[in-house]
């Protein structure tokens, strides 16, 4: 089960470089914002997984695309290591937090990583059509792409 979670940090790594690196060519601020969101959601959801609390993290910070590049590398680091050390009895384990209008959830760790990856995706798809509305080209950040760049050998 933890290889999923694996490849889904894979993917998420390589899409949002590859959305960060558009940001950063074009300038195109729809599509910066966008990414802002990207990570400080996964931010957020990291903070809820581990402690519960995600008072006061912002969902729609006004970053740069340096802070979206250090916010994306902090993310990685605190994703990859949750994964390293996290057991399969606790990406079941139900994580009790708070959402930003403040209602109680109880989700599993496992469902809020696939959450996490599905967002990021959702996201990517509308940086892509704010490129395009702007004349931008937009990378694709699909996974089946991600795949044929990256096979498993297995």
């Amino acid at each position: 089960m933890k290889d999923w979670l694996e490849r889904l940090l894979d993917h998420m790594e390589w899409a949002n470089s590859r959305a960060l690196e558009v940001v950063r060519e074009t300038g195109e601020q729809e599509s910066r914002e966008l990414l802002a969101h990207v990570l400080a959601t996964e931010r957020v959801w990291m903070a809820r997984i581990r402690t519960g609390d995600s008072s006061g993290m912002e969902i729609w910070p006004d970053l740069t695309a340096e802070e979206c590049e250090r916010l994306m590398a902090e993310n990685l680091e605190r994703y990859r290591s949750f994964a390293e050390s996290v057991s399969e009895e606790g990406l079941r384990r139900a994580a009790t937090y708070r959402n930003s209008s403040g209602t109680e959830f109880e989700t599993p760790v496992g469902e809020i990583l696939l959450h996490v990856a599905l967002h990021g995706t959702y996201h990517r798809g509308q940086i892509a059509r704010e490129l395009r509305r702007a004349g931008e080209e937009p990378v694709n950040t699909d996974f089946i792409q991600f795949v044929r760049q990256n096979p498993t050998g297995g």
